[in-house]
């Protein structure tokens, strides 16, 4: 792997936006650096990567790194720098979901991300780690950023990631959506938030740190990355007629509060099912239930928009 030293280093995830990050980085980089913001770049090849290149760029000594990519670039990233408080993370958002930057208001252009890197604010977020049940049927610890879920949205994510997203995020989680609910039948689920228990019914439960999931749809509209608790909103067994009903709504944020829906708070969320249901990591899906996410508090410096 090429060495990485430096106070910025560019983590490209070239497969971004259909691959066209990777054909258009030459102008990326060239619009960054006449914003100012130069650095060492990069390049993951595979899936998991950029977990490796970010540890092994803040081992170099860089303090800040700039994830050029989506969602699961930043999910990656966080992975490999989870509990430093050497380094910091800013994005160039493109990804087609761009729900984790949605919360901040980082923009997808070169100048503005530049901005944002060397004048910008630092947040220092709480991220959640997650135990669950590998495709291969180990017991896996991930992290996630943003927004985890156990039910319909993991096969969601499935399906949109399998998918070309090059009608958009919002028209390609939108329709993922649609395709997938079709043919999914609701289970009994048992949840515990803080040891709260609620059992029944249920399409998806949602552990939000951030706001949005599923390119752009507002979630948890009152969910802080860095209050100290998950926002945990129960999903029950919503008929066809009323997702259609109420998939504008998501957009707003106006859905809540809804009489299939119960919005909790707490730090420690299990999930558990007869039958595994497929979990959801900052739009990524490595596994199944049974799950535990629980908030580690001030693990991630993500340097975002100075206001005003």
């Amino acid at each position: 792997m090429p060495s990485a030293s430096g106070r910025t280093v560019f983590l490209v995830n070239p497969a971004s936006d259909n691959g066209a990050t990777g054909r258009r980085w030459p102008q990326l980089a060239h619009e960054l650096a006449q914003a100012g913001l130069v650095g060492d770049a990069l390049f993951s090849s595979r899936p998991g990567e950029l977990s490796e290149l970010a540890a092994q760029a803040a081992d170099g000594g860089a303090s800040l790194l700039v994830v050029v990519g989506g969602d699961g670039s930043v999910y990656e990233a966080a992975n490999g720098i989870a509990g430093r408080d050497d380094v910091e993370l800013t994005m160039l958002p493109r990804g087609t979901g761009r729900d984790f930057v949605r919360t901040f208001g980082i923009s997808g252009k070169p100048a503005d991300a530049a901005r944002t890197g060397l004048h910008g604010t630092t947040r220092v977020l709480d991220l959640g780690r997650v135990t669950y049940r590998s495709w291969s049927g180990a017991e896996e610890t991930s992290w996630f950023a943003n927004v985890a879920s156990a039910g319909m949205s993991g096969a969601i994510a499935q399906r949109a990631n399998e998918t070309t997203k090059s009608l958009g995020g919002k028209v390609s989680y939108a329709w993922a959506t649609l395709a997938v609910f079709a043919r999914w039948q609701n289970g009994e689920v048992r949840v515990a938030v803080d040891g709260e228990s609620r059992s029944g019914r249920m399409q998806d439960v949602i552990v939000a740190n951030g706001r949005y999931l599923g390119g752009g749809m507002k979630i948890c509209p009152e969910a802080e990355p860095d209050d100290g608790l998950f926002d945990v909103l129960l999903i029950g067994d919503v008929t066809r007629r009323e997702l259609l009903q109420t998939m504008p709504k998501l957009y707003r944020g106006t859905h809540l509060p809804h009489k299939k829906g119960e919005l909790l708070q707490g730090t420690v969320v299990t999930v558990e099912s007869a039958e595994p249901l497929p979990i959801e990591l900052d739009g990524e899906q490595p596994g199944t239930t049974p799950a535990r996410f629980e908030l580690v508090p001030r693990t991630l410096r993500v340097r975002v928009p100075a206001e005003g």
